[in-house]
């Protein structure tokens, strides 16, 4: 999952969707040095992680985007399902998305100082553009992976992905909904277990 469906699925704990939204940039047991509520978000943004990557719906959208973009095509199919969230925010929440958006950015300025430093670089540049809110739209999704393209040096050829997600869309639609659905329950277990 993305950054939005990171964020959404750590519940309303402040901390654990910080840690949550910054556990890319963590690796191995460094998490330990943060404040236990942000560890617990590192924790669960691994859990998922490894959920989504394990389940036959995910891998079923994957297998679309294999041949053209191979090890990429998690990473697209990532930022496909935070678009059909967004799309169908009011599906999973009462408050709007740019409400919620909102609280979060004011969240990652209100706790600065535990910021990652890889955090810290990237949070002008997502609130400036709203890359949150502008999953709504395909149009805010092809510059998202335009960026992501940039990163990679052009090498995976991401900036192209919308191509397949218009071609397909009802079938990554569908996807999502299945199995977001059940990554919900399951991040929910995690946060109260």
């Amino acid at each position: 999952m993305n950054f939005l469906a990171h964020i959404y699925l750590s519940g309303e704990n402040d901390s654990i969707k910080i840690g949550n939204f910054m556990a890319d940039g963590i690796r191995g047991k460094h998490f330990e040095c943060y404040p236990l509520e942000i560890q617990k978000g590192i924790i669960l943004h691994r859990a998922i992680d490894t959920f989504t990557d394990a389940h036959p719906i995910f891998r079923q959208s994957t297998k679309k985007l294999h041949e053209k973009y191979h090890h990429y095509a998690g990473v697209i199919v990532d930022v496909f399902y935070d678009h059909f969230l967004a799309k169908n925010w009011n599906r999973y929440s009462d408050e709007k998305l740019e409400e919620f958006v909102n609280r979060f950015y004011q969240s990652l300025h209100d706790n600065h100082s535990i910021l990652s430093e890889r955090t810290k670089q990237i949070m002008p540049y997502m609130i400036e553009q709203n890359w949150l809110v502008s999953y709504q739209t395909i149009e805010g999704i092809h510059r998202i992976l335009t960026q992501m393209d940039q990163r990679t040096k052009n090498e995976s050829k991401m900036r192209f992905a919308t191509n397949e997600l218009s071609e397909f869309y009802s079938e990554f639609e569908e996807e999502f909904t299945s199995f977001f659905q059940e990554l919900n329950v399951f991040a929910t277990q995690k946060r109260i277990g």
